[in-house]
């Protein structure tokens, strides 16, 4: 393929992408990052072998960088999943006050 039909698949799929994205409910986009989360460690792990496999130095700095980027997306995705599962948890209870305290019980 040459660059321009490259480049064309890469921006329209950037639009399907937000497209689709933008369009799951507030619900969903939970189990949507478990699954988003679910990629990056298979991206992670292959970027891991090939920078395992790589003999160019050049080559090995590229899988380098890949591995250091997949593991900050992965992390990442983690996090912010983490930050969506207490958005949707309940709030949390009162602590009960204590009873017999001096002044509160009107004497």
């Amino acid at each position: 393929m040459d660059p321009i039909t490259l480049l064309t698949v890469v921006v329209l799929s950037v639009f399907v992408g937000f497209e689709v994205v933008s369009k799951v409910t507030s619900k969903l986009h939970t189990p949507l990052m478990s699954g988003a989360n679910a990629i990056h460690g298979i991206i992670l792990v292959g970027a891991i072998l090939v920078a395992g496999q790589a003999s160019d130095p050049w080559l090995l700095t590229i899988a380098l960088l890949a591995v250091i980027l997949a593991t900050a997306n992965l992390v990442g995705g983690f996090v912010v999943t983490d930050r969506m599962l207490e958005m949707f948890g309940g709030r949390k209870p009162a602590r009960p006050r204590a009873e017999g305290r001096a002044g509160e019980d009107g004497t």
